[in-house]
Parts: structure tokens; sequence; C-alpha cells
């Protein structure tokens, strides 16, 4: 039975999990803006593009290409679709696959799911990069991510689950700062968020989706912290 109030908190396994992701937390913010962490940032973009595109796709519409630049920007084209639900899922579905990574990391069976789906979503995004830096990124971490599985199964360097639970953390920090940095500390009129505001009948512009869109980006964070506790427990 789920221990939803956490009760006798904390076990080995949970202080480790949040002693971890501490220790991303601090080592990500620390190498921000090296190039380090470029890959991953841009991993980050390709999520929130391949939102758009699942979105466009669940609501009947075509996706026409995706492409992510070097300077960790971004675009999918899309044709027909929901527009009023294909605009908030890139930022939000980046937010969501944060936390589903993050979760994921909690088991190694689940940990190996994601590993399996997430080479199996680069390999489908081959079929639709329409730039080199989204086709060599994709085959960049197909390469990685398979490198780091055969390690976990056939050597002692067991380290498949903390490479996802640092793209999970990766992804949901980065997402976080995305909105305040695209959407709530500028104001970009070509923005999701003022595209979205245009055709939302709310009195609501664009910054104000972007706080609205960052509080739920933070709140997918907040909750895989605590699920993964009680996962965990």
């Amino acid at each position: 039975m789920a221990n939803w109030e956490l009760k006798s908190c904390c076990n080995h396994d949970q202080v480790a999990f949040m002693v971890t992701v501490g220790v991303f937390t601090v080592v990500i913010l620390a190498l921000w803006r090296t190039v380090l962490l470029t890959p991953f940032k841009l991993i980050t973009v390709f999520l929130h593009e391949a939102s758009h595109a699942i979105a466009c796709k669940l609501t009947c519409g075509h996706v026409e290409g995706i492409q992510v630049h070097a300077n960790e920007g971004g675009m999918t084209r899309t044709r027909g679709g929901v527009y009023w639900l294909i605009l908030p899922a890139g930022y939000l579905g980046s937010s969501f696959w944060g936390m589903a990574l993050i979760l994921a990391s909690t088991n190694l069976l689940t940990a190996r799911i994601a590993a399996g789906c997430f080479l199996l979503a680069l390999v489908v995004v081959l079929f639709y990069a329409q730039n080199w830096t989204l086709r060599g990124l994709s085959i960049g971490f197909i390469i990685f991510i398979a490198i780091i599985w055969l390690l976990q199964e056939k050597t002692t360097v067991r380290i498949l689950r903390y490479v996802i639970l640092f793209i999970g953390v990766m992804n949901s920090l980065f997402s976080v700062y995305d909105i305040y940095d695209d959407l709530i500390s500028r104001r970009v009129h070509s923005s999701d968020a003022e595209k979205f505001a245009e055709i939302c009948p709310c009195p609501c512009n664009g910054v104000g989706w972007g706080f609205i869109w960052g509080m739920i980006s933070f709140l997918f964070l907040a909750g895989s912290m605590y699920l993964g506790l009680v996962i965990l427990s």
C-alpha cells in the first residue's frame, strides 16, 4: 500500500534519492553556462519540440518537420490539429517528461523502459528532423544511451538509473528556466504564450500565461520529488 503521508521518512533509498537529486541540481547550476551541459540542454529543446509534435498527432494534425538549433532554439512545423492544445504542449510536455524520467529512475526496470522509450523517440525523430543539429543530437544520444545500457548489463558500471535521473532533473530545471527566460522576464511576440494569448478568450497576456505555465512546471518538479519518495517508501 502506498505511503502517501510519508510516515517514517526517510529510509536509505529515499535519502539517496534526495541527495542525488540535490547533487545533480548543484552540478547543473554550477555548469549551467558551460559547453558541458549543451547536449543536455538541446535534449530538453528536443523534448519540447517533440511534445508539440505529439500534441499535433494526438489531435489528428500532421507534423511536417522538427528542428533543434545549436543556440538552444527549436521549431516544429505542423498542419492541422488543435492549435490551443499544441501551443502549451511544448513547455508543459517538456516538464512532464522531466517528471516521468525522475520517477522512472527510482527502479531499474522502469529506468530500462524509460531508456528504451527514449531511444525509440530519438530514432523516430530522425525521420522528422530537418537540420543536422537535431540529426547529430539524436545519433549522439542514441549511441550514448546504448553505451550506458551496455555497461549496465555487461559490467559492474551500473549507472543507467543515474543517467536517466540526471536527464530528468536537467529537463525539469531547464523547462522552468526556459519558461522564465522566454515568457516572463521578456516579452517575445512570437512566443508560444503570446500566440496562445491571442486565441484564448481569457483576459490574460503572454506573460500571464508564461507565469501559469511556469507554476505548472514547478508543480511537476515538486510532484516528481514527492512521488519519488512515495515510490521508494
